[in-house]
Protein backbone atom coordinates (compact mmCIF):
# COMPACT_ATOMS: atom_id res chain seq x y z
CA UNK A 1 0.00 0.00 0.00
CA UNK A 2 1.37 3.29 -1.31
CA UNK A 3 1.82 5.72 1.59
CA UNK A 4 -0.14 9.13 1.35
CA UNK A 5 2.18 11.82 0.47
CA UNK A 6 3.27 14.08 3.33
CA UNK A 7 2.69 18.12 2.53
CA UNK A 8 5.77 20.11 4.22
CA UNK A 9 4.72 21.81 7.00
CA UNK A 10 3.54 26.21 5.73
CA UNK A 11 5.45 28.33 6.13
CA UNK A 12 4.94 30.45 9.67
CA UNK A 13 6.58 33.55 10.98
CA UNK A 14 8.27 32.63 14.25
CA UNK A 15 9.08 35.56 17.08
CA UNK A 16 11.67 35.28 19.01
CA UNK A 17 12.21 37.77 22.19
CA UNK A 18 13.57 37.74 25.39
CA UNK A 19 15.42 40.37 27.54
CA UNK A 20 18.18 42.61 26.86
CA UNK A 21 21.55 40.86 26.46
CA UNK A 22 20.14 37.33 26.74
CA UNK A 23 21.76 36.52 23.50
CA UNK A 24 18.81 37.31 20.55
CA UNK A 25 20.87 38.67 17.90
CA UNK A 26 23.99 35.87 18.64
CA UNK A 27 21.27 32.73 18.41
CA UNK A 28 19.68 34.38 15.10
CA UNK A 29 23.20 35.39 13.65
CA UNK A 30 23.97 31.69 14.52
CA UNK A 31 21.04 30.25 12.54
CA UNK A 32 21.66 33.15 9.17
CA UNK A 33 25.16 31.79 8.86
CA UNK A 34 24.35 27.77 9.75
CA UNK A 35 20.23 27.53 8.09
CA UNK A 36 19.98 29.07 5.08
CA UNK A 37 16.28 27.32 5.25
CA UNK A 38 15.43 30.21 7.47
CA UNK A 39 14.55 33.76 6.23
CA UNK A 40 15.80 36.55 9.43
CA UNK A 41 13.81 39.50 9.16
CA UNK A 42 16.07 42.60 9.34
CA UNK A 43 14.56 45.17 11.74
CA UNK A 44 15.25 48.60 10.95
CA UNK A 45 16.47 50.69 14.25
CA UNK A 46 17.17 54.65 14.77
CA UNK A 47 20.28 54.00 17.08
CA UNK A 48 23.75 53.75 16.16
CA UNK A 49 25.44 50.91 14.85
CA UNK A 50 27.28 48.60 17.25
CA UNK A 51 31.34 47.87 15.83
CA UNK A 52 31.28 45.55 13.55
CA UNK A 53 27.10 45.89 12.58
CA UNK A 54 26.39 46.48 8.80
CA UNK A 55 23.66 48.06 7.58
CA UNK A 56 21.26 45.85 5.72
CA UNK A 57 22.55 43.06 7.81
CA UNK A 58 22.34 43.47 11.38
CA UNK A 59 20.10 46.31 11.22
CA UNK A 60 18.45 48.89 8.76
CA UNK A 61 20.00 52.03 10.02
CA UNK A 62 17.70 54.99 9.87
CA UNK A 63 17.03 58.20 11.09
CA UNK A 64 14.69 59.03 13.40
CA UNK A 65 12.73 61.28 10.47
CA UNK A 66 12.72 58.37 7.75
CA UNK A 67 11.34 55.79 10.80
CA UNK A 68 8.21 58.41 11.33
CA UNK A 69 7.80 58.43 7.87
CA UNK A 70 7.86 54.43 8.03
CA UNK A 71 5.58 54.36 10.34
CA UNK A 72 3.14 57.20 8.81
CA UNK A 73 2.96 54.86 5.91
CA UNK A 74 2.07 51.95 7.49
CA UNK A 75 6.15 50.24 6.26
CA UNK A 76 5.97 49.08 9.91
CA UNK A 77 4.52 45.71 10.94
CA UNK A 78 5.40 46.84 14.51
CA UNK A 79 7.72 49.08 15.92
CA UNK A 80 8.14 50.43 19.69
CA UNK A 81 10.68 52.85 21.55
CA UNK A 82 13.17 50.72 23.40
CA UNK A 83 14.65 51.52 26.77
CA UNK A 84 13.21 54.89 26.39
CA UNK A 85 15.78 55.86 23.81
CA UNK A 86 15.61 53.78 20.40
CA UNK A 87 12.97 52.67 17.79
CA UNK A 88 12.80 49.41 16.20
CA UNK A 89 10.49 48.13 14.37
CA UNK A 90 10.15 45.14 11.60
CA UNK A 91 9.39 46.56 8.03
CA UNK A 92 6.39 44.95 6.75
CA UNK A 93 6.85 44.45 3.38
CA UNK A 94 9.67 42.19 3.34
CA UNK A 95 8.02 39.94 5.50
CA UNK A 96 4.91 39.50 3.61
CA UNK A 97 7.36 38.72 0.63
CA UNK A 98 8.88 36.01 2.82
CA UNK A 99 5.92 34.22 4.10
CA UNK A 100 3.94 34.44 0.48
CA UNK A 101 7.44 32.82 -1.04
CA UNK A 102 6.77 29.95 1.30
CA UNK A 103 10.02 30.83 3.83
CA UNK A 104 10.49 29.95 7.19
CA UNK A 105 10.47 33.16 8.77
CA UNK A 106 12.20 34.69 11.73
CA UNK A 107 11.46 37.56 13.84
CA UNK A 108 14.06 38.99 16.17
CA UNK A 109 12.53 41.68 18.20
CA UNK A 110 11.94 42.81 22.02
CA UNK A 111 9.02 42.14 23.79
CA UNK A 112 6.93 45.26 22.85
CA UNK A 113 7.18 44.01 19.54
CA UNK A 114 6.01 40.49 19.89
CA UNK A 115 3.06 41.93 21.56
CA UNK A 116 1.89 43.84 18.54
CA UNK A 117 2.81 40.83 16.43
CA UNK A 118 0.43 38.52 18.98
CA UNK A 119 -2.34 41.02 17.82
CA UNK A 120 -1.51 41.29 13.88
CA UNK A 121 -0.24 37.89 13.25
CA UNK A 122 -1.93 35.39 16.58
CA UNK A 123 -1.24 32.32 14.32
CA UNK A 124 3.12 33.06 14.70
CA UNK A 125 4.91 31.16 16.73
CA UNK A 126 6.17 33.11 19.80
CA UNK A 127 9.42 31.76 21.36
CA UNK A 128 10.93 33.64 24.75
CA UNK A 129 14.76 33.20 24.68
CA UNK A 130 15.89 33.50 28.71
CA UNK A 131 19.09 33.49 30.11
CA UNK A 132 20.78 30.36 32.21
CA UNK A 133 20.36 33.14 35.19
CA UNK A 134 20.05 36.53 36.08
CA UNK A 135 23.86 36.92 37.21
CA UNK A 136 24.32 35.53 33.64
CA UNK A 137 22.26 38.21 32.15
CA UNK A 138 23.97 41.17 34.03
CA UNK A 139 27.23 39.42 33.30
CA UNK A 140 26.64 39.64 29.59
CA UNK A 141 25.13 43.05 29.52
CA UNK A 142 28.66 44.29 31.21
CA UNK A 143 30.85 42.04 29.51
CA UNK A 144 29.82 43.81 25.57
CA UNK A 145 30.71 47.19 26.87
CA UNK A 146 29.05 48.51 24.27
CA UNK A 147 26.87 50.64 26.86
CA UNK A 148 27.77 53.20 29.15
CA UNK A 149 26.31 52.63 33.09
CA UNK A 150 23.74 54.52 33.24
CA UNK A 151 22.81 52.60 29.64
CA UNK A 152 23.13 49.19 31.36
CA UNK A 153 21.32 50.33 34.51
CA UNK A 154 18.32 51.25 32.22
CA UNK A 155 18.69 48.06 30.51
CA UNK A 156 19.20 45.69 33.29
CA UNK A 157 16.01 47.29 34.90
CA UNK A 158 13.84 46.76 31.90
CA UNK A 159 14.92 43.34 31.48
CA UNK A 160 13.25 42.57 35.07
CA UNK A 161 10.28 43.25 33.53
CA UNK A 162 10.83 41.27 29.89
CA UNK A 163 11.88 38.17 32.00
CA UNK A 164 8.15 38.61 33.69
CA UNK A 165 6.25 38.18 30.10
CA UNK A 166 7.92 34.59 29.97
CA UNK A 167 4.77 33.22 30.62
CA UNK A 168 3.08 35.02 27.45
CA UNK A 169 5.25 33.14 24.88
CA UNK A 170 5.21 29.61 23.49
CA UNK A 171 7.89 27.83 23.93
CA UNK A 172 10.76 28.81 25.98
CA UNK A 173 14.57 28.18 24.94
CA UNK A 174 17.42 29.03 27.71
CA UNK A 175 20.44 30.32 26.18
CA UNK A 176 23.01 28.48 27.98
CA UNK A 177 25.20 27.70 24.85
CA UNK A 178 24.27 29.27 20.83
CA UNK A 179 24.58 26.20 18.77
CA UNK A 180 22.25 24.50 20.95
CA UNK A 181 19.68 27.22 21.38
CA UNK A 182 20.04 27.62 17.91
CA UNK A 183 19.23 24.27 17.21
CA UNK A 184 15.87 24.28 19.76
CA UNK A 185 14.83 26.71 18.01
CA UNK A 186 14.94 25.77 14.71
CA UNK A 187 13.29 22.45 15.34
CA UNK A 188 10.34 24.36 17.18
CA UNK A 189 9.91 26.01 13.30
CA UNK A 190 9.51 22.77 11.65
CA UNK A 191 12.72 22.32 10.62
CA UNK A 192 14.82 19.33 11.03
CA UNK A 193 18.26 20.87 12.75
CA UNK A 194 20.67 17.90 11.79
CA UNK A 195 19.81 18.73 7.96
Amino acid sequence: MAQPETQPNPARVTVLAGPTAVGKGTVSTFIRENYPEVWLSVSATTRDPRPGEVDGVHYQFVSPEEFRRMIDAGEMLEYAVVHGQNTYGTPRASVDAAVADGKHVLLEIDLQGARQIRETLPEARFVFLAPPSWDELVARLIGRGTESEEEQARRLETAKKELAAESEFDHTIVNDEVERAAAELVRIMGIDPTH
